[in-house]
């Protein structure tokens, strides 16, 4: 059932990070040169060169994967954000995948509160007008992971959540002018869709939705359950069971067999939406049956079926009996439990976002800490010596980490407009281009 198909977030006692607090053994320099790279790849994201400014977030991505970094984010929270959107506004696809994952850390550092609230509230229209230009299911797909993100941790309020789930649903049923036709939406952009959605439909509660739009959407999701693409009938079948275990078909059915008045209407009609609603989830039922026992078909891997297998075969126990998957995980020598398809879908989508951060921000996030109600063991006292882990070699003192190329770069710039400035020039635009 857990997601583990992302190598780079593999959960085990031998993923251990060490803890921020602590000093790196043999000198204090690392941690200035960890703030100095930092302040380097946020100046550089001023820069006209696109490429320039790829490099640059991609080296902020690996900081923020690799610690937790408070320190930063209090001195330059407004700055990395603002500079983020320009990148959503202007950037290549890249450029644009890739601040909107930086974006997204920056929300899971601050945590939920008046940042996070300013994260959502800045990134909504930026994000919501970049979705009108499927261009790219790259660059789509990660603006859907970013709006779901900053609305999971910054949206306090029911009509917040609402307007991104709308936002990402528009993009599989787009409102559509007399002159214009409508494009087939790739399998990558409706898994995208769909996943965002049921991960946001997590923090939402089941009373408060309304009917006939959730009909629409249960009626849409199972005819997904039919599609050829796997991985659109995966994140389908989570979601239909997220549907379920907030007992909104239940409640859809209730509204519909009986008028909140009493009355009874015209032609029966509140017997035909009941009727309809129980139909619906017969077919459901009978449609996840099917999916949890089938045969492996042309051009189909073994992997891939067996996800399937074992998702559908949790979803049909737990649309027959009630049973909900139990999971549990190793973080470093802690473990982590879920019990609910709510949390499991939680889980498995900050896990693929977070990559090969995420053993490091659950040992040390409090926000996640809270969602999942996990402590982990303090394994390390104040003082410890604490050696560099792997990981940390690779991205601090490796020539190759794109860190280190972005201090080159950095430094390489900096030369040069000394050249100039002895020899009277100034250096103006050297080798710069537009996006």
């Amino acid at each position: 059932m857990l997601d583990s198909s992302d190598d780079n977030s593999s959960v085990s006692s031998s993923s251990t990070v060490r803890s921020d607090l602590m000093s790196v053994s043999g000198s204090d320099d690392v941690q200035v040169d960890k703030d100095s790279l930092l302040e380097q790849a946020l100046d550089a994201l001023y820069e006209k060169r696109g490429s320039t400014r790829e490099n640059a977030l991609a080296a902020i991505i690996e900081a923020f994967n690799t610690n937790l970094q408070l320190q930063f984010v209090e001195k330059k929270f407004a700055t990395l954000l603002h500079q983020c959107i320009n990148s959503i506004r202007k950037g290549s696809s890249k450029e644009i995948a890739l601040a909107c994952h930086a974006i997204g850390l920056l929300a899971l550092t601050v945590g939920s509160g008046d940042n996070a609230r300013e994260i959502l509230e800045e990134s909504v229209a930026p994000i919501s007008q970049a979705l009108k230009s499927q261009s790219d299911s790259l660059k789509t797909e990660s603006l859907l992971k970013c709006l779901a993100v900053v609305t999971f941790v910054g949206g306090n309020e029911t009509e917040e959540t609402e307007r991104s789930m709308q936002i990402m649903w528009q993009l599989l049923h787009p409102k559509l002018g007399s002159n214009v036709v409508a494009v087939k939406t790739p399998a990558v952009v409706v898994t995208a869709v769909v996943s965002a959605w049921a991960f946001l439909l997590t923090t939402m509660d089941g009373c408060s939705l309304n009917s006939k739009d959730w009909q629409e959407s249960i009626s849409y999701l199972s005819t997904l359950l039919d599609k050829d693409d796997r991985s659109v009938r995966i994140s389908a079948g989570e979601a239909l069971a997220l549907i379920f275990e907030t007992g909104s078909i239940e409640k859809f059915a209730a509204e519909n067999k009986t008028p909140p008045d009493g009355s009874v209407l015209e032609g029966n009609k509140s017997c035909e939406g009941y009727t309809r609603i129980l139909g619906l989830k017969s077919k459901i039922l009978n449609q996840v049956r099917s999916l949890s026992a089938e045969a492996g078909g042309k051009g189909s891997t073994k992997k891939d079926l067996n996800s399937q297998r074992n998702l559908f075969k949790d979803v049909l126990e737990f649309l027959e009996d009630g049973y909900t998957p139990e999971i549990s995980m190793k973080i470093g020598g802690d473990s982590l439990q879920t019990s609910t398809w709510s949390e499991l879908i939680q889980l498995n989508f900050l896990k693929h976002f977070l990559g090969g951060g995420f053993v490091k921000h659950m040992q040390d996030n409090e926000f996640l800490h809270d969602v999942f109600g996990f402590t982990p063991k303090r394994k390390h006292i104040l003082g410890v010596e604490h050696q560099m882990s792997s990981g940390e070699k690779r991205m601090f003192r490796s020539p190759n980490s794109v860190l280190n190329k972005a201090r080159t770069q950095f430094l390489n710039k900096q030369r040069m407009l000394s050249k100039d400035r002895n020899v009277g020039h100034f250096a103006v635009g050297m080798g710069d281009e537009d996006v």
